[in-house]
């Protein structure tokens, strides 16, 4: 099992129910400039790598099956600041979509963190909202 918090950050939990095999990335932002690393914590960098991993594993991407979670607006009060968790989502879904991989859930945006469990070795998913905590 596999556990993580996002906020504006997204997960994509990848399943091949034929073979298995299950992985999961996490990242903060869409797109790597090309300046600095290119560093898993960019969403087009986090899919490839996901895949790549998924495959040596042994899945199929013919089977591949995605659930794709977080992506919320949880920095900005008034929903304006630079959308990242919007962008965020929308990598995830064109990426999936370039790739023929079809999304069979999701849980996105909104003004809420979530907490997610993937267990790896059935594919379920649990996830649950939770609250900006207050000090």
């Amino acid at each position: 099992m596999v556990k993580t918090i996002l906020g504006s950050c997204v997960a994509i939990c990848l399943w091949d129910p034929v073979t298995k095999v299950g992985g999961i990335n996490h990242y903060m932002l869409p797109h790597w400039n090309g300046n600095d690393l290119a560093s898993p914590k960019f969403g087009n960098i986090a899919i490839e790598k996901l895949l790549e991993r998924m495959m040596q594993l042994g899945a199929k991407k013919e089977h591949l099956q995605a659930k794709i979670f977080g992506g919320g607006d949880l920095i900005s009060k008034d929903g304006s600041a630079m959308l990242i968790g919007e962008r965020n989502i929308r990598v995830a879904r064109l990426m999936l979509e370039e790739k023929g991989i079809p999304i069979i859930a999701s849980s996105t945006g909104g003004r809420k963190g979530r907490k997610i469990l993937f267990f790896t070795d059935t594919g379920e998913v649990r996830h649950k909202f939770i609250e900006k905590s207050v000090k």
